[in-house]
């Protein structure tokens, strides 16, 4: 999809569609970026990239890149070692001194609970090193024939529901701002359901376990 495919079905929910618009294509883009960016805040999961990480020698603290939301994964160290996830308050109590590590090929990373784009590794970084990982990117701003890479196509309808909401929040009169509260609660509502639906498919049986069936009285159990 491109933000002109999403400006055209939301000019016809507005009923825009006649020339003189009320609203221009470049105003709708904004709108567009602003939902996309709306999008990556309540589901970072729908915007992971897969990177090049740098490391800061010498330190356990690290820092995402720039373009980083929160992290997802850590894999490995570039053309060396797997890296594992380890829990802080674990390595706090059992290896108090573990920051001050000399340093090495990192083996165990640790998310920073209290802060999305920081982590730790154990041991600390030597200088040069890179790893391998995922993030979830901040959505970069699109001109109006710009591919959307993320979310996926089949997020179109909840990118125009929220395109939607953003125009009629500012476009209602009073009387009206129920039609902008629908548009938004049809864009949260799908965004929700993508989430539930994961319990049926990113599991090991791919979908809901069969019910057992409910023994009758006389039945032999």
């Amino acid at each position: 999809m491109t933000p002109a495919d999403i400006i055209v079905e939301v000019r016809h929910l507005l009923q825009d569609a006649v020339i003189p618009y009320r609203f221009s294509d470049a105003y709708l883009l904004g709108f567009v970026n602003q939902a996309i960016k709306r999008t990556a805040v309540l589901r970072p999961d729908m915007f992971g990239s897969i990177q090049d990480i740098p490391t800061q020698a010498d330190t356990a603290v690290q820092t995402l890149p720039s373009d980083a939301l929160r992290l997802v994964d850590i894999f490995q160290v570039k053309g060396g070692n797997a890296v594992t996830e380890v829990d802080r308050e674990t390595m706090n109590r059992n290896y108090p001194n573990w920051m001050n590590e000399t340093s090495g090929s990192p083996v165990n990373f640790m998310r920073h609970v209290k802060n999305e784009d920081r982590f730790f590794l154990y041991p600390p970084p030597v200088s040069g090193t890179v790893l391998v990982g995922e993030y979830a990117a901040i959505p970069a701003d699109y001109i109006i024939t710009d591919t959307i890479t993320a979310p996926s196509d089949a997020f179109f309808p909840a990118i125009v529901d929220c395109t939607v909401y953003l125009a009629e929040s500012i476009d209602d009169e009073h009387v009206n701002a129920n039609r902008a509260k629908l548009f938004f609660e049809s864009f949260a509502s799908l965004l929700g359901t993508s989430l539930k639906n994961r319990e049926l498919t990113d599991t090991k049986s791919a979908g809901m376990r069969p019910s057992k069936p409910q023994a009758n009285i006389g039945d032999v159990i």
